[in-house]
Formats: C-alpha cells, structure tokens, sequence
C-alpha cells in the first residue's frame, strides 16, 4: 500500500481545526502516539488514513498534495542556488526536511526570496556589502507575468466557471466545429451589435486585432490564420459578455498590480477562448481517441500547434482529467514566457532551463517535431515531443540581413508512467537508456557532474578547476 509524508500540512491542518492530537486521532481512529509520529514525519500516512482524513474533515487531497511538496522543494533549491548562499552548506536534505516539516514556513521563505529577487514593494534588495554595487544594480520590480504564471500553475490551469461559460456558449448559439468562425461572427454580430472586419497588415500599423467600442467594430489583421481569428473572436466575446466570470477568477489570484490584474484578465479571455474552440467533453473524448496525437487534434479542432498543446494542459476537471502535461515555451535565447507543470517536472523560474531539453532542439529542425525520452537526477522519466512556432505577423524580414523572423519552441511532455497514451512513445522502448536524455533542471540545481554541457557549477557541489587540464566544458569533472 502506497504511503506518504505530510506530517507538516496535517500538523497545520489540525491546529487550524484548533484540536488536540487526542481529539484529531480519535476521529482518524489511530492513536494519538501514531498521530504524533505522523505529525513529526517518523512514520508515513498510509492511504487508509487520508481516506479517514478526507472524510472526517472534508480534506481535499489536492490540499495534502505530494506534488505540492515537490514544487516547494525545487522552488527553494532554486533560491538556494543562489550566490548568496554559496557558505551557506544548505543541503537537499535539508530543504527537503523544512517543506515536510514546516511547508508553511517553506512558502514563505520562498516568497521572500521572490520579493528579494524582484526588488518587491521597494525596488531594491538587500545592501551588498561585497561590492561596490549601486541603487541602479538593485533586482527589478515585481513582474505581473510571474505573478499571472504563479496563479495559473496554483490552479492547475483549470477553471471550471470558464469551462462551463463557454458550454453555455455553444448549447446557446448551436455551435458548430467547422463552422466556429462564422458562427462566432454571427454571435458578435446578433448579441453585442458588433461587426467584424478583416484588415490589410499594412492599415492595422502593427496590431492583430483592435477593438472600437464606439464603433462596435472589431478589426482582424490579414495576417492571422483561421485558427488566431477565431481565437480573437472568442475572446472578444469573452471581454463582452463574461467579464463578470473573469473578475471571479482574477479576485482569487489576490494580484498586487493593476497590471497584474489585467494581465490576468487577458489570460483567462484567452482561456475561455480556448475552452470556445475546443469544448471540454468534446476534446477530451477525442483526445483520448487519438492518444493525444497533436496533429490530428490541430487538424479536427482547425486549431494551432501551440492552441492544442496549451489545452491538452486544461483538462484537469475532477473525475474527468486528461494525461497530466507540462508545457513550455522558449526563445531562441532561452527565455521561458510560458511555464506550466503537473506532470511533475520542474521548470526554472529564473533564467533558462536545461541545454538538453528537447525544447531547445527544435530550433535546428524548425517545422518538425521532435521527441524526447528524458530522466532527471531523481530517477524521474518523461516523454517530451516539442516542435517551433511562428507567431502570427512576426515575418521573416527580406534583404541580406535575416534572421529566425520570431520563432518561438514550444515543449509538451508528461511523466514516463503515462507515455503509452500518448501515441508518440509507438515504437519507443522506454526501458532502453540509449535513447534516454539525462537532464536537469538547469546547470545550478543539476548534480550530474559529468555533464559535458554545464554552463556553470552546481550550487551543492564544490568547484574544481585544475589549470593543467581542460575538459569538453570549464566545469566538467572527468573520471
């Protein structure tokens, strides 16, 4: 029987109920010794008592999730890659031990690391006393789009008011698949007296899609395919008959910016849009039917790469979930601009992620999908497919000087126990290690130390240079 060690949050659960041991422990039907050793981590939670537990106290087990413990884990082994705590001798052991202990405490230190990192509420960080290091140098104001990512990844990037908004929508104006657009026009144009037009690149200076709300016009740019126009129509319907709906869900996420606010009210419109275009009962059905094949998902939804991949992360409704996915987006230069986990990856907060991530490789083969059996340190394996995308109006520019024109990656993948639904681990033998990719999270909370990609040290691990001699990479340690 599978067991787990969350002493710290029953702790917390308990104290909050404002019971005693004896009183929590009666209730579970175990002693109060047992629950004290529980509640201290020296023995494990067994399957039978969070069942108790979720009876008696009407305990979401999302609440108690040991998913949740492993996030708080890499989000405080990040911060303590950092730098500052190089003498500092903290070791993964003992993170490990805070968050099961005190998850409370844990969150919180990892906040303030955040606030610190970002120069929150003052706009500068603590004194550097080892530097001559000016106001100038102090970290940046807290960024609105961690914020919006910290909210959609606490959610599990569901939200069912929206999901059940945009079924609504359908049953309401009989929606059809391969007729979404019109049907979308036909809605604009019948309950908001909004017309829709489609522009040369040229008149719209720049914009995709504009709004006149004098004029109740809605102006499209030539340059978007079906796909991105359709979007665009759902979420304008989105901003005019469900606002009510989204300042639901943006209250929740307790913003601390009005930029942050309307951050989060274009993420949700774009998710209502989404959920518009590929309706939930719907999608999951073929999804499964398909094995989750992207292409033929893009092809029976006239969806997007990027669209199909970014809903498959949705389909979190109780009793009715899809494959756990994690997805990313990147740059050429590495930038992450769009993080999500639930496979139970760990995706960097900070700077860039692993060199080795598929993600990555994609660039080199732009058009193709490229698929990836991959493992962490921690022994945890995941079946990653990634492939590029060009955003709609970012064109290849002409004349000698070229460039990527804007091309973006985007990863999608979920743990290796889930890779026989997804149709791109056919003719993969996953228990084979030649085909397996040993990655990391990124260089400085990474432990291989034969990595012949590390760009810099790993924060745990003394740094060894010999002058006399040279490996593939200044930190590679040769045997």
């Amino acid at each position: 029987m599978k067991s787990v060690r969350i002493g710290g949050r029953i702790r917390r659960l308990r104290q909050e109920r404002r019971l005693t041991q004896v009183e929590m422990a009666a209730e579970l039907g175990i002693s109060p010794s047992y629950l004290n050793l529980i509640e201290s981590n020296a023995r494990p939670v067994t399957v039978r008592v969070l069942l108790r537990l979720a009876e008696r106290f009407q305990v979401d087990m999302t609440a108690l999730s040991v998913d949740e413990d492993d996030r708080l884990v890499s989000e405080l082994m990040e911060a303590f890659s950092d730098p500052l705590f190089d003498s500092k001798d903290i070791k993964a052991t003992d993170v490990k031990e805070l968050v099961a202990a005190l998850p409370a405490v844990g969150r919180a230190v990892s906040h303030l690391y955040n606030a610190w990192r970002r120069g929150a509420g003052t706009g500068a960080g603590p004194a550097d006393t080892t530097s001559e290091s000016s106001a100038g140098d102090a970290p940046p104001a807290t960024l609105p789009s961690e914020e919006v990512s910290d909210f959609i990844q606490q959610k599990l990037n569901f939200f069912d008011e929206l999901e059940q908004t945009a079924s609504g929508l359908w049953k309401k104006h009989g929606l059809g698949l391969h007729s979404l657009f019109q049907n979308l026009v036909d809605v604009l144009a019948k309950t908001y007296a909004v017309t829709v037009d489609v522009q040369p690149a040229a008149a719209m200076k720049g914009l995709l899609r504009d709004y006149n709300p004098m004029t109740r016009r809605l102006t499209l740019s030539e340059m978007l395919p079906l796909s991105s126009r359709t979007f665009q129509l759902a979420h304008q319907i989105a901003l005019l008959g469900h606002r009510r709906e989204i300042e639901h869900a943006v209250s929740l996420g307790k913003f601390t910016s009005d930029e942050a606010d309307a951050l989060a009210r274009t993420a949700l419109a774009n998710y209502f849009a989404g959920a518009v275009m590929m309706p939930y009962e719907l999608f999951l059905a073929a999804a499964r039917q398909t094995r989750y094949d992207i292409a033929t998902l893009e092809a029976r939804f006239d969806a997007s790469f990027e669209q199909v991949c970014h809903r498959l992360t949705t389909l979190r409704r109780k009793g009715a979930e899809g494959v756990p996915f994690h997805l990313i987006r990147v740059d050429v230069a590495g930038n992450i601009s769009k993080r999500f986990s639930a496979s139970g990856i760990h995706i960097a907060r900070f700077g860039a992620a692993c060199p080795r991530w598929n993600v990555y490789d994609a660039f080199s083969t732009p058009g193709l999908l490229r698929v990836q059996v991959s493992r962490m340190p921690d022994g945890a394996a995941f079946l990653c497919v990634a492939g590029t995308v060009r955003p709609p109006g970012r064109i290849q520019p002409h004349g000698p000087m070229l460039r990527r024109g804007g091309l973006l990656a985007i990863g999608l993948g979920c743990s290796a126990a889930y890779a026989k639904e997804f149709a791109y681990a056919d003719g993969l033998d996953l228990n084979d290690d030649k085909i397996v990719t040993p990655i990391g999270v990124s260089c400085r909370l990474c432990s291989r130390e034969d990595c012949t990609d590390r760009a810099m040290p790993a924060f745990h691990q003394k740094l060894r240079i010999d002058e006399n001699r040279r490996g593939v990479s200044a930190y590679w340690v040769a045997e």
